[in-house]
């Protein structure tokens, strides 16, 4: 315990800052009457995409199937995802952090870190005032609530987050870092998964303060590289550094899509399958990037899910080159009379594209005809909106709605258009049920929201 005792206050000051129950709590911004009344959406999965605090209050958690949700809670509204608004409340958040400093790190659509360290001078109050300016301008300027953990590094500063939700401020500074680990059970670190958090039990390690007080050579003998800086961060250390530039390079890329009613047909399970493939192969070569494995899944009506993996022979980003690993996969997965209601794909073992190397036997002709294809779909899609173009084998899934029936409804930023809009673009204004100039809850003032004449691309 001295190592944490000896640590000043704040050598480095960060803050980790986490919106509660995001999405719902979108909806209620904007709706002022879902307010204190339970609010869930995803009803065009059928399952629960997120919850408001007061659905999780009688039980619902995400996941759950909706059906089961009506009898939890009968007087829940459900509502289906509006992805796009929930971005423009996302890009709002970000650009309010970045008044206070430029060092902010965008980590998720409803959470972000932030270095203020030396910022006390300039705003001439502490780091934990500065905390507290951020998130109360959040709160009033977007109508959500946020959590918001100040600390000596991220993993502090995660930890600091989730200690009071929802709409909680958890300052750690670096003498009183042992008081919040030790009521930290191991496996609510960030950064420690399931299998490592039952490593950790079998070595006496119950708490984040067991894990921070061992050795570093007890640390570096029994974990790997990525555990010893997690130590190294609960002791203090700022390890991980805030990143400001946007992501551009992944691991992988998953993409998966439930559709509704669910299909026994095989055509129609292939093209939503495919139109998967073509929507990850669209991200990999926005990024540069092209793919040395491949992971199908199928998942029927009882959340059953059925999985294989394959590498490819060549690496590419292309979706012809990958068919060709995909289609013996769904053959083996499908079977005839199942009811499937999702199907995703995985790309792996990413690289960039510039680094790829023709096989021994590969004619180069037919690799440099696919880069000018895709080139000119690319070009398309930028033009006149995403599957312009598309290949005829996903042509079902193209041609029909995602969802239909008691699911098909539609998020109101879809159906409705301001002057200048296109189907493909938006400006950067969410909307309300009745008209463009409710968009903004009557608790924020409308210089807080500037209208933008920027275009903004809702894909």
């Amino acid at each position: 315990m001295n190592q944490l005792l000896q640590l000043s206050s704040f050598p480095r000051a960060l803050v980790h800052i986490d919106c509660d129950a995001f999405f719902a709590s979108c909806e209620q911004a904007l709706h002022p009457e879902y307010r204190g009344r339970p609010v869930i959406t995803g009803k065009e999965r059928g399952i629960v995409a997120a919850a408001s605090y007061e659905a999780k209050a009688k039980g619902i958690k995400r996941g759950v199937p909706l059906w089961e949700v009506k009898k939890l809670c009968p007087d829940a509204i459900i509502l289906p995802s509006d992805y796009e608004t929930y971005s423009l409340f996302s890009k709002r958040l970000f650009a309010v952090m970045r008044r206070f400093t430029p060092s902010v790190e965008e980590y998720s659509i409803d959470e972000a870190f932030a270095d203020i360290t030396g910022f006390q001078r300039y705003y001439h109050c502490s780091y934990e005032e500065i905390a507290r300016r951020m998130k109360v301008t959040i709160e009033q300027e977007l109508g959500i609530t946020v959590s918001v953990g100040l600390s000596l590094s991220k993993v502090l500063c995660k930890i600091g987050s989730k200690f009071k939700k929802p709409a909680g401020l958890t300052v750690i500074p670096g003498p009183r870092i042992h008081e919040f680990l030790k009521v930290t059970e191991i496996e609510k670190v960030w950064g420690i998964g399931p299998r490592t958090a039952a490593y950790c039990r079998a070595q006496g390690i119950m708490t984040a303060l067991d894990y921070a007080l061992k050795s570093e050579e007890f640390i570096r003998a029994h974990f790997t590289k990525p555990h010893i800086e997690i130590w190294r961060e609960l002791n203090g250390e700022a390890v991980y550094p805030i990143t400001t530039e946007e992501k551009t390079t992944y691991a992988t890329i998953s993409k998966t899509r439930t559709f509704t009613p669910p299909s026994a047909e095989r055509a129609y399970v292939y093209a939503q399958l495919l139109k998967n493939l073509e929507n990850a192969c669209i991200k990999a070569r926005r990024h540069g990037l092209s793919a040395t494995g491949l992971v199908v899944y199928l998942r029927t009506q009882e959340y059953k899910t059925a999985a294989m993996e394959a590498a490819l022979s060549r690496a590419s980003s292309y979706p012809p080159d990958l068919i060709l690993a995909l289609r013996p996969i769904f053959n083996k997965l499908y079977r005839i009379n199942l009811l499937y209601r999702a199907t995703g794909v995985v790309l792996t073992g990413l690289r960039p594209e510039e680094g790829v190397q023709l096989s021994l036997f590969e004619p180069p002709v037919r690799v440099e005809k696919l880069k000018k294809i895709y080139g000119v779909v690319d070009s398309l899609a930028k033009k006149f909106g995403k599957h312009t173009l598309y290949m005829g084998a996903s042509a079902a899934a193209h041609k029909t709605s995602q969802h239909e029936l008691s699911r098909g409804d539609i998020p109101i930023r879809k159906t409705s258009r301001l002057k200048g809009e296109s189907i493909r673009k938006h400006l950067p204004l969410p909307l309300l049920q009745k008209s463009p100039i409710q968009s903004i809850p009557p608790s924020l003032p409308f210089d807080r929201f500037p209208f933008s004449a920027t275009i903004m691309s809702s894909y």
